[in-house]
Parts: C-alpha cells; structure tokens; sequence
C-alpha cells in the first residue's frame, strides 16, 4: 500500500491505496482543514495557531497510516511551504512525527494535477486546459495525453483572496459587492499575464479541481445550471444570491458549512480566470494532485511518461 499526503495551503488531505489487478483501489480518504496559509501573505510566516492545527493534523495521519501496511508515502507541500519564512522549522518539527515533507515547485505541483486529472478521463488526442485552484496559488495546464504544452503557477489562492479581500466580518451588502469586484480585477490581471499563451497553445475542453472548484459546481449544481460544472453565465447571476447570503445568513443550496469563508474568494478567482481565458463552462474534476501522487508511486503507465518528465522528489519509505 501506499499514502500520499498533500499538504496545501487550506486543507491538509492523505490518500492511501493500492495497485489491485491493473488498476487503483482507494482504502482510505481525510482531509483537514487546517488553513496553514492563513496571513502568510501579509506577515510572511505561518501563524502559531496554524502551525499548531497542522502539527496536530499530521499527528491523526500518522496514526491512520499505522493502521495499513504502508510500504511508501509521499508527503509534499505546496505554496505556504515556498512563500512561509518559517516553513523549515515546521518541515523540521514533521520529521520528528515521523513524516518527511517535500517542497515541491509550482511547475511540479501543476504537473502532478494535469496527471491527476487526466487519469481519470478517457483517452482521447483533445487538448485539455487543466485548472487547479488552492489556498495559496492556481496550477494552469495545456496538455494532449502525457504531452504537455503550457504548464503555469500563479499566486492566486482562495486562502490568499480571502485575507485580501474580504478579512472584515461585517460589510455592508454594498462595499460586499465593490470587494468581490476588487477581487475579480486582481484576479484576471494577474491571469490575463498568461492569457495570450493560453490561447496560442489552444485547447478543446477546460477542467478545474480543488475544493474550491468543486463548491461552486456543487452551488451551479443546486441552481440548476448543469451538473458537475461551473458556467461563467452562472457565477454572474448569482452573484447577488452569494453576497446576500454572506449579510443576511439567507440559505445557498450546495456549499457546506466549512467552505463558507471561501465562497466569495472562489467566485473572485473563478470569474477572473474565466473573463481572462475566455473560457465560458469548467468541467470539475474530482482527481487532481493527490491521484497524481498515487499514480506516481504506482507508477501507473496511463500516466507516468508526464510526472517522468516532472523531477519530482524522492519517495520516502513508512517506518512503523
């Protein structure tokens, strides 16, 4: 067996499975929310409370991984472990758990979601646009099967909008609205940086994945706009429907309770994305880096020559 652990900016998640008969059978799934890029951005470390929730997360991983004969694990962390200044001390403190932590690059991060993604899709010669939106950054990948032809990091993350713009709990439904504008501009500036490349490299179909992505399918989902989508024209009209939900409290049918402070940041950078790429419907996916991981560690074939091509880190081994 084998565990991957991914070690994001708001949730920390561990993915243990094996290679049963051709293909890869899930044992186990959890993920935490831990928000360990919660104000990194403007103080540039990991907050002592984050550190804390993360340290205990690891330590409830730990413990599930003891329960499975786990030959190998992949612990890799992504955009608070390259921005935080104090990222090595935790790094330090999570081999003392016992559980070793990887750094990996954007670049790298973007690889293991397009592999991710694509091992669960059809084989097919169209070209994919691949978007991965964290807490901390936004993975952005071209590819046709294992070739890839664009592959981007932006700092653009739910987590990071959400101390950015919308850090004061009570807003007028008015100055609401001015800030998830504010938060759509900033968005699509820094994404209109590499849209022109996005177009030269063309694509035929667009997936996005996290859990950012997959809350607001789920809420087009529950308006009626299609399933397992996101739709540009459906971020728009419920626009006003997000904003009042988050001053009157009224009901929004498809988010959960624990994605809340993260709605408006995701419809920011959602939007941006869009406007920016001119991409009018996402189609989610719920595979993305952790399924990347697996497949590397299985080293399974539909998707090994593109993490080859990645220079990814070294697996460690578990030790009991």
């Amino acid at each position: 067996m084998h565990a991957c652990i991914d070690l994001g900016s708001n949730s920390f998640h561990i993915l243990i499975g094996e290679w049963k008969k051709g293909r890869i059978t899930i044992v186990e799934r959890l993920s935490e929310k831990v928000q360990l890029g919660e104000k990194v951005a403007s103080t540039g470390n990991i907050s002592q409370q984050a550190y804390q929730r993360g340290m205990a997360c690891l330590h409830r991983f730990k413990l599930l991984m003891r329960q499975y004969p786990i030959k190998n694990y992949w612990a890799l962390g992504t955009n608070t472990f390259r921005q935080a200044n104090n990222s090595a001390e935790f790094i330090k403190a999570a081999q003392k758990i016992g559980i070793d932590i990887a750094v990996i690059t954007g670049v790298q991060e973007a690889i293991l979601v397009y592999a991710g993604v694509v091992s669960a899709l059809p084989a097919s010669d169209s070209r994919r646009l691949v978007i991965d939106v964290g807490g901390g950054s936004t993975e952005i990948v071209i590819g046709s099967k294992h070739e890839r032809v664009l592959t981007e990091s932006l700092a653009v993350g739910s987590v990071a909008w959400r101390d950015k713009f919308f850090q004061t709990a009570s807003f007028s439904r008015s100055h609401l609205l001015s800030q998830m504008e504010r938060g759509v501009e900033e968005a699509s500036k820094l994404f209109h940086g590499v849209a022109p490349a996005v177009t030269r490299a063309t694509w035929d179909r667009a997936y996005a994945s996290s859990g950012t992505m997959k809350m607001l399918a789920s809420i087009c989902e529950e308006h009626g706009f299609g399933r397992r989508q996101i739709s540009l024209e459906a971020l728009n009209q419920l626009k006003e429907k997000m904003a009042d939900f988050v001053t009157t409290g009224e009901e929004l049918p498809g988010l959960k309770e624990r994605r809340r402070e993260l709605l408006l940041p995701g419809w920011c950078i959602a939007r941006g994305l869009m406007q920016a790429f001119d991409v009018s419907e996402l189609n989610f996916s719920a595979t993305a880096l952790r399924e990347g991981m697996l497949d590397f560690l299985v080293k399974n074939k539909k998707t090994i020559e593109i993490l080859q091509s990645g220079d990814l880190p070294q697996v460690s081994f578990a030790k009991h």
